[in-house]
């Protein structure tokens, strides 16, 4: 038997578990997904950079520092009796330099670094190369991939080929993307890792994304903002393919062939968009054969439903000095709440001859086609290598109506034609 003296003490014991769960933590870290230190799309790999390089910078002061705690904790301990001891010591100018112009330095360098990568890598700037070695083509045409992000789940639309997914995202490798992304309700993120940075997604408005990705894979991509009780199911997976085999995808999607434990949605028109914009959970990988046209663009100007008046057409009446009582309807189908959007349009689906007459007159004034948010894309630059703005422009105010802006000139009396375009809706550049 063990004598007592011999027995581990308490102390000594949780010092041991400490150490142990140390190195069991660390072998955790080592299955960590590192996709955004090492993605797939250039974007996303620039950014990772920044991370990185704005990380050693800032170690320049962090490892000195932790350095000279322990050298001077060691050399000015207790037991060392040959330090120097000066209690009335209080200034050298060598160190003042040396404490305030490293960290001055290094400043300068983050400044500069994150004004060229901030404006380089703006969501709405074109891409300028596929990778570091190859720029992008002068007659490449980018895939325009417009997104919805529902309550919860994530809707893609593809003007080009005429189909639109659900929870599924396919893209080509090596050809430039444009995302145009909006919200059917509340405030949303949209995020690739493995592509790009994330980007919000807000009712009535429209953000922009520019990305690329390099290389097939498949990832996953999510919603990086709380949206509701589903927002931990808001997951989509991500397949980057060839362009052949995008063009196949292509193909299988207007056949009508469901994805892999998916299923297949055939038309995608207003009245399956609202039935798909209902709040659920856990949707399955869906794909639609076809689209309505402009579906999207309603979705941005908020007047999917049917007899419903556009935002973009509220906005245009509003500054020319609004329809007054006459309008209180449209007024009410605009709210917010979906709720109150409903009963408005139950309203006024069967309603008296009065109401009948200030509908008439006022939907007589508009289109009732959506707007389109207008085109804010900024070019890429020339030269991607100068560090005084790489030749960019200066920042822009955005104007509140887009093509139609002269329309605000007119006289307020005058009545808006019924051919006259609708304006379009105001965008966020978060």
């Amino acid at each position: 038997m063990r004598p007592p003296e011999s027995r581990p003490k308490p102390r000594q014991l949780t010092a041991l578990a400490k150490v142990l769960a140390a190195l069991s933590l660390t072998g955790a870290l080592s299955a960590c997904n590192t996709v955004v230190l090492n993605p797939a799309g250039d974007v996303a790999r620039q950014q990772g950079d920044l991370v990185v390089i704005s990380t050693l910078l800032m170690l320049l002061i962090i490892v000195p520092v932790m350095a000279a705690t322990v050298l001077f904790a060691w050399r000015y301990r207790a037991s060392n009796k040959e330090a120097v001891y000066q209690p009335d010591w209080d200034h050298s100018t060598q160190l003042e330099l040396l404490i305030w112009t490293a960290p001055l330095l290094i400043i300068i360098c983050l400044g500069a670094l994150t004004w060229v990568t901030t404006h380089l890598l703006d969501p709405y700037r074109t891409i300028g190369r596929i990778d570091a070695t190859t720029p992008v083509a002068a007659n490449a045409k980018p895939l325009e991939v417009e997104v919805v992000a529902l309550d919860w789940k994530w809707l893609f639309i593809y003007p080009e080929q005429g189909v639109a997914t659900v929870n599924e995202l396919v893209v080509p490798t090596g050809r430039p993307l444009q995302f145009k992304i909006t919200s059917s309700s509340v405030m949303n993120s949209f995020y690739v890792p493995a592509m790009a940075g994330q980007i919000y997604a807000m009712p009535g408005m429209e953000t922009r994304l520019h990305a690329v990705v390099n290389k097939p894979i498949e990832t996953v991509g999510f919603s990086a903002n709380y949206s509701g009780a589903g927002f931990s199911n808001m997951r989509f997976a991500t397949h980057a393919v060839t362009e052949a085999d995008f063009a196949k995808w292509t193909a299988d999607v207007k056949a009508g062939t469901p994805a892999t434990n998916g299923e297949t949605g055939g038309n995608l028109d207003r009245a399956a968009y609202l039935e798909l914009e209902k709040p659920s959970e856990k949707v399955p990988a869906t794909r639609y054969a076809t689209v309505v046209p402009n579906l999207y663009d309603a979705i941005v100007d908020m007047c999917v439903e049917p007899g419903k008046m556009c935002m973009s057409e509220m906005m245009a009446l509003d500054a020319r000095g609004g329809l007054g009582k006459a309008g209180i309807r449209n007024v009410e189908m605009l709210a917010y709440d979906k709720h109150g959007r409903e009963a408005a349009a139950t309203a006024n689906a069967n309603p008296n001859a009065a109401i009948q007459r200030e509908l008439a007159w006022v939907r007589a004034l508009c289109r009732q086609m959506p707007g389109s948010a207008p085109d804010k894309t900024v070019k890429a630059p020339a030269n991607l290598r100068s560090l005084t703005g790489a030749g960019m422009a200066a920042p822009q105010s955005l104007p509140l109506f887009g093509k139609d802006e002269q329309a605000l000139s007119a006289p307020k009396g005058e009545p808006v034609a019924a051919n006259e375009a609708a304006h379009s809706s105001q965008i966020s550049r978060n």
